[in-house]
């Protein structure tokens, strides 16, 4: 696993569908896992030291079956989110796999368009909705910022950026990453648009510290989100 980097764990036996999945998982900036057995999955994502961020997982496996791959991991305490992939389409089916902890079904065949979408969507439930690290207070339900108890206005690119680095402080996010998140969008790969949008969040930052505490505190906003060069960006915790 790549330090940084969410990680999916692809637990599929069709190399025909695990193959194309991960790619365009990876693509997409996802570190991936690809398993082709149950067993092998509850070991990886069952452990509570596990890096794994979410699951996308078959029904039907050679080994253990979907259903009770779901149960073992949510038996030993993991709230990791779980994608259940199924050839069956009976409402019934999906009510089932539901129960044993699934957080959302996708029936094959698929698009890989509206797979991607399902990741994306289970992956942001995960991020706390009040995150507060070094003075920085973000209400992701209400869609505010505050910098030391003084309001902070973010267009929507920025608050996302500011979202995810804080939902992942201390940590390096790559710049595929922040890109997949916030802009969704593999033609931006290598543009500059990244970069304009953190200046402008770092900005803002800075001065709303600065009209906070004066000018000594305006360089340590700036200096609240680093660049990793060559990675990413990190927000620093301390």
């Amino acid at each position: 696993m790549v330090v940084g980097v969410t990680t999916v764990l692809v637990v599929e036996d069709d190399p025909a569908i695990s193959g194309p999945l991960s790619r365009a998982l990876q693509r997409e900036g996802y570190g991936v896992i690809p398993v082709a057995g149950g067993a092998a999955a509850v070991a990886l994502s069952a452990d509570p030291g596990s890096e794994v961020a979410l699951v996308i997982l078959d029904l039907g496996l050679p080994d253990l079956d979907g259903l009770e791959v779901c149960r073992r991991i949510r038996a030993a305490g993991r709230d990791v989110p779980v994608l259940m992939l199924t050839a069956r389409t009976d409402e019934a089916d999906f009510v089932v796999g539901l129960d044993a902890g699934a957080d959302d079904y996708v029936a094959k065949p698929f698009r890989m368009a509206e797979l991607l979408a399902r990741v994306r969507a289970l992956l942001r439930r995960r991020v706390p909705a009040l995150m507060e690290v070094g003075g920085i207070r973000v209400d992701a339900g209400a869609r505010r910022v505050e910098v030391d108890g003084v309001e902070v206005s973010l267009a929507n690119k920025e608050f996302e950026l500011l979202r995810v680095m804080m939902s992942r402080a201390g940590q390096v996010v790559t710049r595929e990453e922040i890109l997949a998140e916030v802009w969704n969008d593999p033609s931006m790969k290598t543009s500059k648009t990244l970069d304009m949008h953190m200046s402008w969040l770092r900005r803002k930052l800075a001065g709303a510290r600065d009209a906070c505490d004066g000018a000594a505190a305006n360089t340590a906003a700036d200096q609240r989100i680093s660049t990793v060069r060559g990675v990413g960006f990190r927000f620093e915790t301390d």
